[in-house]
């Protein structure tokens, strides 16, 4: 069935890992051989979760989401949502683990503080953008601490995959992170050492970063803007699609079940649990969406504080079940 999936938690069932159909398979503990992994960062929208109008300004009663922020640790709380964000634990067939990270938002420092020291994550191998967005590259500064210590940026830049419009707002936001050369008498100031790789929105047109191969699924993000998904896995098929409005023909063809593509996980965006928005999907629309690709599996990001981990996981669950006890879709 479909399953929603918040935030990682070591004190849920979802920890680290996502279990069998899925290649990235569970591992916590030494006895299991070297295995793949997901772990999903944040799962929130961009102003994340909670969201600060309900705690400086709260509502009579209180937000139950945003109030749980206060009274329960960040890393025992579903609810509690950075910017979304996936990291890739690749283990190599020798056992080599290599580290993908899926978009570097505005909460990066908090997740790694979070996530990276409880899973013991000693550095990113390579970096993958969806879009140019605040919520996807305002952590890029950060990255720094997650590389080796060089107070003259004497190390190896880390790989940064990005399409050109892309990397055409980066070089406005960030130019001390593009800047190859200093100027004369410019003073060394440690920065992050990032090396930048431009992609295609072409479906046709693979990179291999890290060892792992990724398709660019191109979506719309409102009418006006193409933002990035990507396919990736060797022994199943994994889609993430974080940001998405409208679906392009060329994508759909590339991961649905009609057209012989059918995905062993979706990871797909939804913002609202009711109504509509102009650039993301909402729920009506995200569970549309699930019916049209029909994956084998489907994991929900993006989420407002309008979603309670827990209850709206049970309506999925009964969703999935009238879904599947109705159609051919399996």
């Amino acid at each position: 069935h479909f399953e929603y999936i918040p935030a990682h938690s070591p004190h849920s069932n979802n920890t680290k890992h996502i279990s069998s159909p899925i290649e990235m398979a569970a591992v916590e503990n030494g006895s299991a051989l070297p295995q793949s992994a997901l772990i999903f960062l944040g799962t929130g929208c961009s102003s994340a979760v909670p969201n600060a109008l309900c705690l400086i300004r709260p509502s009579d009663p209180p937000c139950t989401v945003c109030s749980q922020s206060l009274t329960m640790p960040p890393v025992e709380n579903p609810n509690y949502r950075c910017n979304t964000s996936l990291l890739i634990d690749y283990c190599k067939e020798n056992g080599e683990h290599k580290y993908i990270l899926i978009d570097v938002g505005k909460t990066f420092r908090e997740q790694v503080l979070r996530w990276f020291t409880h899973y013991r994550i000693p550095h990113v191998d390579s970096i993958v953008l969806t879009h140019e967005h605040a919520d996807a590259t305002l952590g890029l500064d950060d990255i720094r601490a997650v590389q080796p210590f060089s107070p003259t940026n004497d190390i190896d830049p880390t790989p940064v995959y990005l399409t050109q419009y892309s990397m055409d707002s980066i070089v406005q936001k960030f130019p001390y992170l593009v800047q190859k050369k200093l100027k004369e008498g410019q003073e060394i100031r440690r920065v992050s050492q990032l090396d930048w790789q431009i992609i295609e929105n072409d479906c046709e047109k693979p990179f291999v970063t890290s060892g792992l191969e990724f398709v660019p699924l191109p979506v719309m993000h409102g009418e006006d803007y193409v933002c990035l998904g990507f396919l990736f896995g060797k022994k199943f098929r994994v889609a993430y699609i974080s940001d998405v409005s409208r679906f392009l023909a060329t994508t759909v063809s590339y991961i649905s079940k009609d057209n012989g593509q059918q995905l062993d996980l979706l990871i797909l965006d939804t913002l609202y649990k009711n109504g509509s928005h102009n650039v993301h999907l909402c729920l009506s629309q995200t569970l549309g969406a699930l019916k049209m690709l029909c994956p084998k599996r489907a994991l929900l990001i993006g989420m407002t504080h309008e979603f309670d981990h827990h209850k709206d996981n049970e309506f999925l669950v009964e969703w999935s079940r009238r879904r599947y006890t109705s159609s051919t879709c399996t």
